[in-house]
C-alpha cells in the first residue's frame, strides 16, 4: 500500500483509519501502521481536517487494543501452532521452555522496546501470550510503549512530514539499528552469562 493510497484512506475516514491501522500491525498482521500514523500526523500539520493530539490518541489506543487481542491470541492458538510447526522449525520443548522463561523473566522490556521495531511491533504481543507473561505487566508496559511511541512518531511526522518517503526510510533504518543493538547486547549478555557460570564451576570443583 503506497502513501498516496494510505492518504486517501485517512483523509476520507479520519482517525478512524489510523486507529485501524496501527491496531492491525499490532494484532499480528504485516500492515504499515507506522506510515498510517506518519501520514495522518502529516496531514495534521498541513490542514484542519486532523488534530495532532487526536492522531496521538487513536494510534496508541490502537496500539494497545491490538497488542491486547494479540495477546491473547497468542495466549488461546500460540502454544498448539508452535506445537504443530515446532519439529518442523526444530524448536522442540527445551527452546520453548527457555523461551517461556525469558519472556517471564525479561517481558516488559521486550514489549516497551519492541513497540518501536518493526518486525517485534507486529509479533511480540503474540509471543507475550503464547508464554503466559503475566497479563497485568504485559499491559503496563504495552500501554507504556504505545503512548511513547504514538507520541514519538506523531509529533516526528507532524514536523517533518514534508517527505514522508524519506522521513519513512528514516526510521526503518532506525529500527534495524535499534533491532541490531538489541540482538548484540542479547549475544553480549549471553556471552558474559556463559563465562560466569564456567567460572563459578570451575571455583567450585577447586
Amino acid at each position: 500500500m503506497n502513501l498516496d493510497t494510505i492518504r486517501q484512506f485517512i483523509e476520507s475516514w479520519g482517525y478512524i483509519i489510523v486507529f485501524l491501522g496501527v491496531g492491525i500491525e499490532s494484532f499480528g498482521v504485516p500492515f504499515p501502521g507506522e506510515t498510517v500514523l506518519l501520514v495522518a500526523a502529516a496531514i495534521a500539520a498541513s490542514s484542519s481536517r486532523l488534530h495532532i493530539e487526536w492522531v496521538i490518541l487513536w494510534a496508541a489506543l490502537g496500539a494497545i487494543i491490538g497488542d491486547s487481542c494479540g495477546y491473547w491470541a497468542g495466549r488461546e492458538i500460540g502454544r498448539p501452532l508452535l506445537n504443530r510447526v515446532g519439529p518442523i522449525l526444530h524448536f522442540d520443548a527445551k527452546k520453548q521452555a527457555k523461551l517461556e522463561r525469558y519472556f517471564q523473566k525479561h517481558g516488559s522490556k521486550t514489549v516497551f522496546i519492541g513497540r518501536f521495531i518493526s518486525i517485534l511491533r507486529t509479533w511480540a504481543a503474540f509471543f507475550a501470550g503464547m508464554n503466559h507473561m503475566h497479563y497485568p505487566a504485559f499491559l503496563t508496559w504495552n500501554a507504556l510503549g504505545g503512548v511513547v511511541w504514538a507520541s514519538a512518531v506523531g509529533i516526528i511526522g507532524f514536523l517533518f512530514g514534508q517527505n514522508l518517503p524519506l522521513l519513512e526510510k528514516w526510521l526503518g533504518d532506525f529500527s534495524y539499528a535499534l533491532l541490531a543493538l538489541v540482538v548484540i547486547a542479547g549475544v553480549g549478555y549471553w556471552l558474559w552469562k556463559r563465562a560466569k557460570d564456567k567460572t563459578e564451576r570451575r571455583q567450585s570443583t577447586d
